[in-house]
């Protein structure tokens, strides 16, 4: 197992989701980085991280996350991460319940250099969003 890509995906979670540093970003990831998501693809490098990660912190201000890398490859990583935290504020037209939400995201990652430069995303957020509001 590649350990430097572990400890890359498990820093960039601990330094950037759980404890707000945004600042760290390129520490983790390319300049050109893109996560493939279900429905469209988030451009943008560290400008695009940013913002996603702000908005995400604004509705879950008390975020936890747990890693759990899954397969390992010579520059790719498939892993998931549990997050937790309390819907305070609105997040991609759900308004904050109040309510403690866990959710999974499932990744594959692919690095350059040694930094994250594609994800391919799958969440069940927006799920636990909705059941969180018929609650």
């Amino acid at each position: 197992m590649n350990q430097s890509l572990f400890s890359t995906i498990q820093a960039a979670n601990a330094t950037i989701i759980a404890n707000g540093n945004l600042d760290a970003i390129g520490d983790f990831f390319t300049p050109d980085y893109v996560a493939h998501l279900t429905d469209r693809d988030m451009e943008g490098g560290h400008d695009a991280i940013r913002r996603f990660l702000g908005i995400l912190r604004r509705a879950f201000p008390d975020l936890q996350v747990e890693v759990e890398v899954l397969l390992e490859g010579e520059n790719r990583v498939a892993w998931q991460r549990t997050l937790r935290g309390t819907h305070q504020g609105d997040f991609m037209g759900f308004p904050g319940t109040g309510r403690q939400i866990v959710w999974r995201d499932m990744f594959t990652s692919q690095f350059r250099d040694g930094l994250i430069a594609e994800d391919w995303v799958v969440t069940d957020l927006a799920e636990r969003l909705l059941l969180a509001r018929k609650r």
